[in-house]
Parts: C-alpha cells; sequence; structure tokens
C-alpha cells in the first residue's frame, strides 16, 4: 500500500470549550488532487491550518512519509514540502509576478554586492519565467504590478509561487471562488499541472460540480468528523450533499 506523503491521525482541536475537531484522520496520497469538503463549521480550515503549521493540534499526530512530524510555523511545514494558497492570495500588489514569487525568500547577488543587499533580479526573473512556463502560467505581462492582473492571473502566480517552495502538498482554499468561467478553466488546469509535476494538491471548495470534475479523491467533514470519503467516479452532486448534511454516506448510483 502507498505510504500517505501527509497524514493526520486522530486529530483534535479545542478552543476553550469548543471541540471543533473530534479525532479528524487525514491522508494525502503521491501525485493526486484531494478535494477537501464540508459545510461550514465542518472543521476544514481547522484542520488546513494544523496540517500547514498554522495551528498546533490538542491532540493526535502528523506524518510525512511515514515518519511523524510537528510543525511550529507555516515555515516549519514549508520545509518539509508543504504550502497553502488562501483565498486573499497573500501577494503584494505593487511588485511584478517575478517579485511575488520570491517575497521572504529573495536572491542576493553574488560577491560584495550581494554582501551589501543587492537583489540578483535578473535571476529572479529568469526563474520566475522557467516556473511560470513549467506550469503553463500564461500571463498578460511579467513586467506589471500583480494589482493590474486578472483575479484568474492573480491566482496562478499564488500557486505558482506555492508550487515552487512546496515539492509535497498544495492547499488551495477556494481558488475560483470570485473567477469567471474562462478564468476558472485556466486555473483548474493549473491545478492538474500542478499534480502533473508531481505535486499533490488539497481542494477545499464548496463547488460541488467542480469538485467531481477535478478530484481523485474526495474527503467529507461534518461537525468536526470524517464522514465519508469518495474516489473519482464514485460520487454524485447529491451523495456528497447527503454526506455533508446527514453523515450518511450514498454511493453516486445510490443517489441518482
Amino acid at each position: 500500500m502507498t505510504v500517505p506523503l501527509l497524514a493526520a491521525s486522530d486529530i483534535h482541536k479545542r478552543f476553550g470549550h469548543a471541540h471543533v475537531l473530534k479525532g479528524i484522520d487525514f491522508a494525502v496520497y503521491p501525485a493526486e488532487i484531494c478535494a477537501l469538503i464540508g459545510d461550514n463549521g465542518a472543521g476544514k480550515s481547522t484542520l488546513v491550518k494544523i496540517l500547514s503549521g498554522a495551528e498546533k493540534p490538542t491532540k493526535g499526530e502528523l506524518s510525512i512519509a511515514g515518519k511523524r512530524v510537528s510543525f511550529s510555523s507555516p515555515g516549519q511545514a514549508q520545509q518539509h514540502g508543504i504550502a497553502t494558497v488562501y483565498q486573499d492570495l497573500a501577494l503584494a500588489p505593487e511588485l511584478t509576478p517575478s517579485d511575488n514569487l520570491f517575497l521572504g525568500s529573495e536572491m542576493l547577488r553574488p560577491g560584495l554586492l550581494g554582501r551589501f543587499g543587492i537583489l540578483d533580479r535578473a535571476e529572479m526573473r529568469r526563474r520566475a519565467a522557467e516556473q511560470f512556463a513549467r506550469l503553463g502560467v500564461k500571463l498578460r505581462s511579467a513586467k506589471v504590478p500583480v494589482s493590474s492582473l486578472s483575479g484568474g492571473q492573480r491566482q496562478s502566480v499564488a500557486i505558482a509561487r506555492a508550487a515552487m517552495w512546496a515539492d509535497k502538498v498544495i492547499f488551495m482554499d477556494e481558488p475560483t471562488a470570485a473567477l469567471g468561467v474562462v478564468q476558472t478553466e485556466r486555473v483548474l488546469e493549473l491545478i492538474r499541472q500542478v499534480k502533473n509535476a508531481g505535486i499533490s494538491v488539497v481542494l477545499i471548495s464548496h463547488n460541488m460540480p467542480q469538485v467531481l470534475e477535478i478530484a481523485d479523491r474526495i474527503v467529507v467533514l461534518r461537525l468536526g468528523q470524517n464522514v465519508a470519503e469518495f474516489k473519482a467516479g464514485e460520487a454524485s452532486v447529491e451523495s456528497l450533499v447527503a454526506a455533508m448534511t446527514s453523515g450518511v454516506a450514498k454511493s453516486g448510483k445510490d443517489a441518482q
């Protein structure tokens, strides 16, 4: 059996008297798109924060490739190959796409100039261009501030940045929520390209048809617990909604 890239076992999280996560098990396997779904309050965001180092579990274990780990920050998770693209994207709007890819990890010029803190912008632009080409990202211009790009292109920059610094798993929180039809299709294709590059994607989404279109596996949470898991082709919108709202998992055939 394939060892998960990232696994969570018996994860609990309490905030005061609120028991938000109640023994969740979750795994991400190599080169897959796994959708994590659930109604508001299901615990999706809290679980993702724990898996990406932004929160620590009250109880439970995390492992990478079968080895137990503990994250104290998102930066530490990134060192283990894990990154997150949140809905606000966390881009610097007045910087160019290449500058955003290296934000916080800027490259310095070699030699004496680097010692004085002079950035190697040419090398950063070159590596950014390679990254965009690797993922098939086509921008209107690589020299303009990201604030002047479309919503879909800004999302593409954020995903390309995550894929540049994470080589195992990228969590994507509602990546197409504010996009039109054409931009949505381009971002979905980019997600497939990330998978093809060997990086697994965990997609958090409320868009059930989109989840069915792109996910290899679907994990459903309800009230802080696992309630269902489906492989691609096993589910329908009706079966996903039934699991999310009642905790009863029906096959796609049964729900039709």
